[in-house]
């Protein structure tokens, strides 16, 4: 049920996604060099690698690491890197991840495929058994500013506790965080 759930909605989403992510395209390449989309390697289900694309909102010489292991990370953003992380616009094309089943709306982030403290704790806990999200319940309980072994309690909670209304409950947490911009700070 949940990736029939996931289809549904991204169905619903692709048309009104893809116009805001047309103009997005457009600010990215009139703004900054590079690409528009920046491919991040992940680790996925099972501890599986894959490619997860995001509107890039980093300089293309930023390191691939996680944006809180930067020093001075807001040195790294394009002109508007800011405000696509703060609004999560650079992560529309995540729903091409949704599509292809890679990622589902709802489940703990995705891993950077370096981030081994967090991946070896997740899979220690069977976290890694599940479909990473576009959000999850660590996402809407700190998102950037959890410890790795808070992250990985709140994802065994979601683990735990995971069901069709808890996902829905998740999703619209979610919206009013994005909304009221809670918890990003880069």
């Amino acid at each position: 049920m949940k990736r029939l759930f996931d289809i549904v909605l991204a169905s619903i989403a692709l048309a009104p996604v893809l116009a805001l992510s047309l103009v997005v395209a457009l600010a990215i390449k009139l703004t900054s060099k590079g690409p528009v989309l920046y491919w991040s390697d992940r680790i996925g289900r099972n501890n599986q690698d894959f490619r997860m694309p995001k509107f890039r909102s980093m300089r293309v010489e930023t390191p691939a690491v996680a944006t809180h292991l930067l020093n001075n990370p807001e040195n790294y953003l394009t002109p508007i890197g800011g405000l696509l992380r703060k609004s999560s616009l650079d992560e529309l094309p995540q729903l091409l991840s949704i599509l292809n089943g890679n990622m589902s709306f709802v489940g703990p982030r995705p891993a950077l495929f370096n981030q081994n403290d967090l991946i070896a704790l997740r899979t220690q806990y069977g976290v890694e058994k599940l479909t990473p999200g576009l959000t999850g319940w660590a996402q809407i309980n700190g998102r950037d500013e959890l410890p790795i072994p808070r992250k990985v309690a709140l994802d065994v909670e979601y683990l735990q506790q995971r069901s069709f209304w808890f996902d829905i409950k998740i999703l619209l947490m979610t919206f009013l965080k994005v909304i009221r911009r809670d918890n990003v700070t880069h």
